[in-house]
């Protein structure tokens, strides 16, 4: 997974696996899906970031199974 925050354009891209994008979708006018052939979700994109999400306190935790 990777998450890259665009500051110039205030634009929040969360990779959640790479490979080729077949498919986008919008889910409205400032989120983007994007699809790989089998319909699986690779990643995300949203516009207006810093408004419409917790950016500026981002934090990451991975716990143990």
């Amino acid at each position: 997974m990777k998450v890259t925050f665009f500051a110039d354009t205030d634009t929040l891209y969360i990779e959640f696996k790479a490979g080729s994008i077949a498919e986008s979708r919008d889910l409205d006018e400032n989120t983007l899906l994007e699809l790989d052939a089998e319909g699986r979700v690779c990643a995300l994109t949203i516009e207006h970031a810093t408004e419409r999400t917790g950016i500026p306190t981002f934090s990451y935790q991975q716990v143990a199974a």
